[in-house]
């Protein structure tokens, strides 16, 4: 008679355990974070998010997100060698600010943050971290790939970079705040603009020196060279379009305006494969231009999101990715029809864009 009763009270122990159990999970321990990515033939597209210091990689087959890779501070600018096994990365520790912020409020900047992240692409991994002088927001990549000329915003100046060593071998001084950073197709000239100044400054990469400056439209961010680099496109983002310059004189050709200026604020520029478009994003417009290169007329617009900054093309030039800051996404748009077939979920403050065939 004791042994059922104690039998009894033992099921009825365990009944009330698994019932406790079943309501209240056991937490586990966290999976480890790996870097390794399933394989697939699909391009990949890489997301720098300024906000939460980190890099999306997104499947272009599935377009879904494969990977989120830690980076470090404000990653914006980011550009691959010219064998696409590596990826580079502004990295800054100057607070971020913006129209709506007391800069007094800010935090100083973490100088130790600065940097240029080199990113393996095989192992999808950050791999160090060379100097690239202060506050780099954007910058390219020389054709040989030794070199990384880089704007440094908050110095108002440029810098060069050597790859294999990782120091900075030169910065130069230029106009305020320097942002938009464009090696021509021969490698004989970098253009870099000066957003406050509205103008570009011109550097010879042989003589490490800066030989001129040119006056553009206001609030230059982007540079796009024609192929034969002859001429080269850039945005006016105060001026509400973008400006045709003569790359080889040094002078503004044309100015052709895409919108109301303060309403469409044009940002980055890029080129189509075969150069007979040009694309543009806009900023607080929220619309991504097309204009025919031959006419430097307006084909169209279609409206992708919320502050389009950073944008890239496909491989095959027929699909555009816009990095959308404030929405947290990227849009991806079919230029066949000119439409966004999809919205992809990035990290916080998506910026910079680079797609890469695999």
């Amino acid at each position: 008679m004791r042994e059922s009763k104690l039998g009894a009270l033992t099921s009825l122990l365990m009944g009330v355990s698994l019932l406790l159990t079943g309501c209240t999970p056991a937490k586990r321990p966290a999976a480890p974070v790996s870097t390794a990515l399933p394989d697939s033939s699909s391009p990949r597209v890489y997301v720098t998010n300024e906000v939460s210091g980190n890099m999306s990689v997104i499947d272009t087959g599935t377009q879904r997100v494969l990977a989120t890779v830690p980076l470090g501070k404000r990653p914006r600018g980011i550009h691959a060698s010219p064998d696409g096994k590596t990826l580079y990365v502004a990295l800054s520790g100057t607070p971020i600010a913006g129209p709506d912020v007391d800069e007094s409020t800010l935090p100083p900047a973490d100088k130790s943050a600065d940097g240029i992240g080199v990113f393996d692409v095989a192992q999808n991994k950050l791999v160090r971290t060379i100097p690239g002088g202060s506050d780099p927001e954007n910058f390219d990549v020389s054709k040989d790939g030794k070199f990384i000329y880089v704007s440094n915003e908050d110095v108002s100046a440029v810098s060069i970079i050597d790859i294999a060593s990782g120091q900075v071998v030169k910065t130069l001084k230029m106009g305020a705040q320097p942002e938009g950073v464009k090696v021509s197709p021969e490698g004989k000239q970098v253009f870099v603009t000066s957003e406050e100044d509205g103008t570009i400054a011109v550097l010879d990469p042989e003589a490490q020196k800066i030989v001129a400056t040119f006056k553009v439209g206001h609030r230059p961010r982007s540079i796009a060279f024609m192929p034969n680099g002859k001429l080269a496109y850039i945005n006016a983002e105060n001026d509400g379009g973008i400006v045709l310059v003569d790359a080889i004189r040094h002078k503004m050709l044309k100015a052709i305006s895409l919108g109301e200026p303060g309403v469409i604020k044009p940002m980055a520029v890029l080129l189509s494969p075969d150069a007979s478009r040009l694309y543009v994003s806009t900023g607080r417009g929220q619309q991504l231009f097309t204009v025919d290169t031959a006419t430097n007329r307006v084909l169209g617009a279609v409206s992708v999101g919320k502050r389009p900054w950073g944008i890239a093309l496909s491989p095959d030039g027929s699909t555009l990715y816009t990095a959308n800051g404030p929405s947290n996404d990227v849009s991806v748009v079919s230029l066949a029809t000119n439409t966004v077939i999809k919205k992809i979920q990035a990290g916080s403050g998506p910026w910079g864009v680079v797609v890469l065939a695999r």
